[in-house]
Formats: structure tokens, sequence, C-alpha cells
């Protein structure tokens, strides 16, 4: 009796593991939990705790339990002891999977990911083929035993020899290739399609830390140069000209040593609210069908941006930069997409209606924004303008002034700076509810960024890098205050 009771509440007690495990491994897959928890609301001391750290411990206990099983499951006979091994292999998958993406160690992440998919495909495929051979095996006993009667009927159980669909002759081989195929179809449609298991889902997340929205400060320095004065007998046979007495030095200096970090939000250091410690700033460039979205594209251009937005803000920033395809941006769930995307050219736009909802689902729901530069032709602005009313017809372009915003911080930008004007010599965006969800360039703003800054004069491709980082921060930030309002809104 109370060995029957013991192993009922084992197996209670596994379920209920199992559920929590599930439920974790779930909600960390599609960011159901909140960022951080206030301990002061459940009367502990008053201090906050990431959903990082409850993952990483129910993981943690998840994959003690899996190392656990798989080496007492020695003990036990092989189908017994396979099916433990089987069941421990999914904890500690997903445990190795959870610690490389801690480690941001995005390739091995991916590789655990796709490497555990095909286990899983093959455990399940295993045991599969394993219960039909015993079904099988069944069947034949019993036909043996009472003498084979064919059959009236139809027989439609998939397991049985004599299914009717299965014909006459080959039925075994039939069988087989029924059930793997139809095995392997569910199993892709229930886990490739979804692509949270596979490692097709992607995130972006904000370097953590907060900062001010202002102008950095530039100052004009007068330094008086103090020089010696010279007494000289003037019956003297030596020729002497002293240097004027009183020479006034004009020295202008921009601040660099930033007085405030550059973000958004009370975190610590330059960064924003509702971002990571592993956060990063990224350069993802906009992949489209019709013309040539990789002109210029790779070393150059894009990265020395990239570096010169590190240098100027002090965030975090990635190693290198990407591109995306415009279907690869439904792999990025809201509130871990790319508050911004790079896109130039200066052939054509093509976009498919199924391209045309991603986008315009980019912009409007995920909070995302374009930074359109015209690469060379007067025929990329029409394409722009054109695309841009097929995403959100609803909205007018209008043209962006210095006094905006956007030109005003972290760098007040004195003139709009372009290499050449093939669209004008005008800034354009296309706002809703206050936020510019898209900023269009007319000339050439990439040349400026590349090495040797395409021969324009300093202060041209000094004051493109200054707008750079002006757009870049300005996504990154409308982004941080939409995701703590969106968090509020969850409490």
């Amino acid at each position: 009796m109370s060995a029957s009771r013991g192993s009922g509440a084992r197996w209670v007690l596994g379920i209920a593991a199992a559920a929590v495990w599930t439920a974790t491994v779930g909600a960390w897959l599609s960011h159901a939990l909140p960022p951080t928890y206030h301990l002061a609301a459940l009367g502990m001391p008053d201090r906050f705790v990431t959903n990082q750290g409850v993952y990483a411990a129910v993981f943690l206990l998840a994959a003690l339990w899996g190392a656990w099983v798989w080496r007492a499951s020695r003990a036990y006979e092989p189908v017994r002891r396979y099916w433990l091994r089987s069941v421990a292999f999914f904890p500690l998958w997903q445990a190795a999977v959870f610690i490389a993406d801690e480690l941001d160690f995005a390739s091995v992440r991916a590789t655990l990911a796709d490497l555990g998919l095909g286990g899983a495909f093959l455990i399940g495929l295993g045991w599969l083929v394993w219960y039909v051979e015993k079904r099988w095996s069944e069947f034949v006993r019993e036909s043996k035993q009472l003498g084979y009667v064919a059959p009236t009927t139809r027989i439609w159980n998939p397991f049985h020899p004599h299914a009717w669909y299965y014909g006459r002759s080959g039925a075994k081989l039939n069988q087989s290739l029924t059930v793997l195929a139809t095995y392997s179809i569910l199993f892709f449609a229930i886990f490739m399609l979804s692509g949270q298991l596979s490692g097709c889902s992607e995130l972006y997340e904000l370097p953590a830390g907060g900062g001010k929205q202002q102008t950095i400060a530039q100052t004009v320095k007068i330094q008086k140069v103090i020089k010696k004065k010279f007494v000289i007998n003037p019956f003297s046979s030596i020729i002497f000209k002293p240097p004027p007495i009183d020479d006034v030095k004009l020295q202008l200096m921009e601040i660099t040593a930033h007085k405030y970090a550059i973000g958004q939000g009370d975190g610590e250091g330059a960064g924003y609210a509702g971002g990571t410690g592993r956060g990063k700033v990224r350069f993802i460039r906009l992949q489209y069908t019709g013309g040539d979205w990789d002109q210029d594209f790779g070393i150059g251009a894009d990265l020395n941006m990239l570096i010169q937005y590190g240098v100027r803000t002090g965030q975090q920033v990635a190693d290198e930069t990407e591109s995306r395809t415009i279907a690869q941006l439904e792999n990025f769930p809201a509130g871990k997409s790319p508050p911004l995307l790079y896109m130039t050219g200066q052939k054509q736009i093509d976009l498919s209606k199924s391209e045309v909802r991603t986008l315009r689902d980019y912009l409007l729901e995920k909070q995302g924004m374009l930074f359109i530069d015209n690469g060379g032709s007067s025929n990329f602005h029409s394409q722009v303008f054109q695309a841009m009313r097929q995403i959100v017809p609803e909205i007018e372009a209008v043209k962006i002034p210095l006094d905006d915003v956007i030109h005003r911080i972290p760098y007040q930008i004195p003139f709009l700076p372009f290499v050449a004007p093939h669209g004008g010599r005008d800034s354009y965006g296309w706002k809703l509810n206050g936020r510019w969800i898209a900023y269009y360039h007319p000339g050439d703003i990439g040349d400026a960024w590349s090495d040797g800054h395409s021969g324009v004069r300093t202060e041209v491709w000094e004051a493109c890098y200054q707008l750079g980082v002006n757009v870049i921060n300005y996504s990154h930030s409308e982004y941080s205050k939409w995701l703590s309002a969106r968090a509020a809104g969850k409490k």
C-alpha cells in the first residue's frame, strides 16, 4: 500500500515538474513573462529580479533532473532505459540552448537548436517504428494462432497489416512509407513552421542603460596664449623681431566626454530602458527584390557608421553589420524586433502583397522604422514614394525641418548633408501618432560613411555621421518608450 502510494506521489511530482518546465520553455520562447519582478510587491526585500534568473533556475534544475534520469536509466531493461533517456533528452537540450543564448553565442545556439530538433525527430521516429513493428508482430502472431481469414470489411487501422489502403502485395513496405511520410509531415508542421524550437526565431535586444533626450553641448572656448615679454635695447646692433604680446586663440571644442548618457530611460550608463546586459545596437540592411539592395554592402559604409555610433554614444554595438529579407522580419517577435532597418539602392523596389503586409506589420505593430537612402538616381526617389504608398497609403510624406527632434538629438544638424542630391535637397518622413516610421535621405549618405567619404568635404561627412547617429538613436529611443509603455500596460 505504502509502495503504491509512494509511486503515485512520484508520478504526481514528475507530472508537476514537467508542467513547470514546459510552461517555462513556452514563456521563454514567446517572451510572455515581464522583464523584471519587483519583490517588494510580494513583501520581500525591495529589489528587482530579472526573468532570466527565473529561467536559469528552472533550466538548471531541469538539466540536473535530466542528467539524473539519464544516469539512473542504466539500471532498467532496454525498453524502459531508452524511454527514460528519451524523456531526459529534452530538458538537457533546452538547457544547452538556454546557456548558449545567455552567453550570446548566437551560432552555437542556432546549431544546438537545429541538432536538438533533429534529435527530437529521430527519437520520435524511433519510438514510432518500434510501436509499428510491435503491433505488426502481434497481428502476425494472432493470425498464425487463429489461422488467417481474409477480412470481409475494410480495415482502417494504420497499424494493422491488412489495412485496405496498403494493398495486398508489399503491405509491409507501404505501411512503413506511409507512417514515415505522415510522421514527417506532422512533425515539421508542428515544429519547423512554428520556428520556435528550430532556432528560426530571432531576437533583437536593446543595450541596457538610459539617457536624456537633449542636444550634445558645443562651446567656443577662448584661450589666451600668454607670451614671454622681452625687453630690447633699441641701440643694439642685433636685429630682433619680437612676437605680438597679446595673441588670442579661438578654439572650437566639441564636448566628447559626454555630460550625460545618450539613450533613453533612467538606467545606468548609455543605453535604453528595457534593454538587457547582452543587448547591442545592430545595423541591419533590408533585402528586397528588383534592385541593388546590396549597394556598397559589407565592410565600409555600414560598418563605419556602426562603429562611429558606438564611439560617439558609448553604447554597446554589434561587431558586424547584417542583412535580412522582408520575409525574415516575421521571425522577430513584437518587443524583440529591430527598431531600425537601413534600405538603399538606385534601381527598382518590387514588393509582393505578402511583403507589403510584413513591412506594414513591422512599422505599425512592431514599432519599427525604415532609414531609406537614395543610392544614386531620381528613379529610386520615385520608387521609394511608390513603395511607401503601398505600405502605408493613409500616411502622406512630409519634409522634415532642421528643427525637428530627429535633427537635433543628440547632434544639432546645421544643414542637411548629402553627397549628391539625387532626390532633391530635403529629407522626407512618414509620421504616425507623433513617431517617424520612415526617414528618407535624398542624397547618398552611405557614400559619405564609406572609406574616403567619396571625396566630400570634412564638414559634410562629419554631418552625415551625426545625422546617422541621430536617426539610429531616435528609432531606438522611440522603441524603448514603447517597450516601457507596453510593460506598464501589462501590469
